[in-house]
């Protein structure tokens, strides 16, 4: 592959994975119908119910927070309110996109490690009947979480059943599903569909796909009304083929269990690896994110050489990941160049 070794920023750095590739390239011949009326896309949905169960309606979207968007405007009024993290993707890194095209308020809950429990929610429901303020409905969580912790089954079972208990629904922003999964060595449908997600953004794009994500509603009469919104927000691809195709390839012979893998083992050898050299690691290594705390100097000495991100300058954390096709080299060059500027 033609990839600098440099990036340790962002997996949406990554290349697209050759079966992927390839998949485009097969697709590009022809005509097949338009708007999801074509084999691709009949066979990617039986693939998704394959995965989370005969009940699930997949629908695929350009981009992760086309999905999102679209996703939580199904299920919400204007007077309603979308529950999450305050480190939550919608909430910081959308650009008040949830907001802007729901209507809706986002009420983001305090959280160290990206998870938010029932506890915080609780006091929400004083408000629920009280026309002054918003009235919660959905309840948002990332899997795996922009702290990249994942959460266990059983925890996503207590929030389901506390959400529906009172008349809520829970979305999850599956960006890094793959990764969650390979981490936690089950199913996708043993932390979503068996355990009561309602709604779930399903991301490809960070683990090999060039681009399109899918809205998958677990529960189906939720998503009756969802080709209409999916129009309205501006994500009806027209040649939707060039989607399903890469998911086709994505979800055949277990491309995305592999690669999640890898970007996982690589970012686990990292850990080892600077823990042991004195790095200060922040968060919980899960999936394929370290969260690291750095002398300002040290940082942008290494910043010259491989680029990444600040996550909070004020405390000096920056954020490090590791993709599908990161390589054991570019992580041992990135090791050796972290222990020569601490010396």
């Amino acid at each position: 592959m033609n990839k600098q070794p440099s990036y340790f920023a962002s997996d949406n750095y990554a290349t697209v994975h050759p079966k992927v590739m390839k998949a485009l390239q097969e697709a590009n011949q022809g005509h097949a119908g338009a708007y999801g009326n074509d084999t691709y896309t009949t066979q990617a949905k039986k693939k998704f119910k394959e995965l989370f169960g005969e009940q699930a309606e997949a629908d695929f979207v350009y981009n992760g927070t086309g999905a999102n968007v679209t996703g939580l405007a199904t299920l919400l009024k204007s007077f309603e309110a979308v529950v999450c993290s305050e480190v939550a993707h919608i909430n910081v890194d959308e650009c008040g996109a949830p907001e802007k095209f729901t209507g809706s308020k986002l009420i983001g809950l305090p959280s160290q490690d990206g998870k938010i429990k029932i506890e915080q929610i609780q006091p929400l429901l004083h408000s629920v009947g009280f026309e002054h303020h918003a009235q919660a409905r959905v309840i948002s969580i990332t899997q795996v979480t922009e702290f990249g912790t994942v959460y266990r089954p059983e925890e996503i079972k207590i929030i389901t059943d506390f959400a529906h208990s009172h008349g809520m629904y829970v979305h999850m922003d599956g960006a890094r599903l793959a990764n969650a999964a390979a981490s936690l060595g089950c199913s996708f449908k043993a932390f979503t569909t068996d355990v009561g997600v309602d709604l779930l953004s399903f991301g490809g794009t960070k683990n090999g796909l060039m681009f399109g994500e899918a809205v998958v509603f677990l529960n189906p009469e939720l998503g009756k009304n969802y080709k209409y919104v999916r129009k309205q927000g501006m994500q009806l691809a027209s040649k939707m083929r060039y989607i399903s195709a890469q998911f086709l390839a994505y979800l055949e012979e277990d491309v995305w269990l592999k690669n999640a893998r890898h970007a996982n083992r690589l970012a686990s050898l990292l850990e080892k690896e600077v823990r042991d050299a004195g790095v200060e690691i922040t968060q919980k290594v899960e999936a394929n994110a370290l969260f690291v705390k750095l002398p300002k100097a040290i940082a942008e000495a290494l910043q010259k050489d491989f680029f990444f991100y600040p996550w909070d300058e004020e405390e000096g954390v920056y954020r490090w990941m590791t993709s599908f096709d990161s390589t054991e080299e570019d992580v041992e060059q990135f090791i050796t160049r972290i222990k020569q500027l601490l010396g």
